[in-house]
């Protein structure tokens, strides 16, 4: 699904990321993780072509992401901060978004029905509160069903009936084979969901494994006191 091979990214003298070599398979649960400056969201707007990196290569379902915008198709993406036209009510933003992707199949309907966006359909954005704008992040993210989806800070804004119903619907998408990558400061959600976690430390990757793993290495009895001893152990 994703190869990241020999990944070199600079601004200016800053090395964000330090030759990261990282494979992805298709389905499953992936959490990236990692202090404030670690490099996760330059990783992962590497992979989107948000970013160009200096050197390396990175491939998207066989395809090298390198000039071509193509493999994009079958990425849904979710912002960390949902920047909408405030000016537009919810439903003209959605019926924007499914004409930019006109080629997929939209399913909005059932999402706008799960996170209970009814009420909210003719409201402008400026007038809602950052977890009900959150929803209509998530509406957009998952209404067209490409095989592989990329979660910024998920979590974000949401009240826990929306939660619930978050992770209730990254299991379905799990169960019809995507490939799913979460970036989330939240240890109990990743800790719920993720079937393996890639950790980053100064541009680099420390771990990659399932949490039960990360456990066995860092020889501690849960995965909060497992990431504090690493973050311990690189700010000693």
């Amino acid at each position: 699904m994703i190869k990241i091979h020999n990944l070199y990214k600079k601004f200016g003298k800053n090395e964000v990321l330090k030759g990261i070599d990282l494979s992805i398979n298709e389905g499953g649960i992936f959490a990236v993780l990692g202090p404030n400056g670690s490099g996760k969201t330059t990783l992962i707007k590497s992979i989107l072509g948000m970013v160009i990196p200096n050197s390396g290569e990175i491939q998207v379902n066989g395809m090298s992401v390198k000039q071509n915008f193509k493999y994009r198709d079958e990425i849904d993406y979710l912002p960390q901060i949902a920047n909408f036209p405030g000016n537009l009510k919810v439903n003209e933003l959605i019926a924007m978004i499914k004409d930019l992707r006109a080629s997929k199949t939209a399913n909005d309907k059932e999402l706008i029905e799960l996170f209970k966006l009814e009420p909210f359909l003719d409201k402008k954005l400026v007038n809602l509160s950052g977890g009900t704008k959150q929803k209509v992040n998530l509406v957009l993210t998952f209404m067209f069903n490409s095989s592989l989806v990329i979660l910024d800070e998920p979590t974000t804004g949401l009240d826990p009936i929306s939660l619930l119903r978050l992770k209730k619907l990254i299991a379905q998408e799990k169960e019809k084979g995507k490939t799913i990558l979460i970036t989330s400061h939240i240890l109990s959600f990743v800790e719920e969901v993720a079937d393996e976690i890639v950790f980053l430390l100064e541009g680099k990757i420390y771990f990659k494994g399932s949490i039960a793993d990360l456990r066995a290495q860092t020889k501690q009895p849960d995965f909060e006191h497992a990431i504090a001893s690493i973050l311990s152990d690189s700010y000693a």
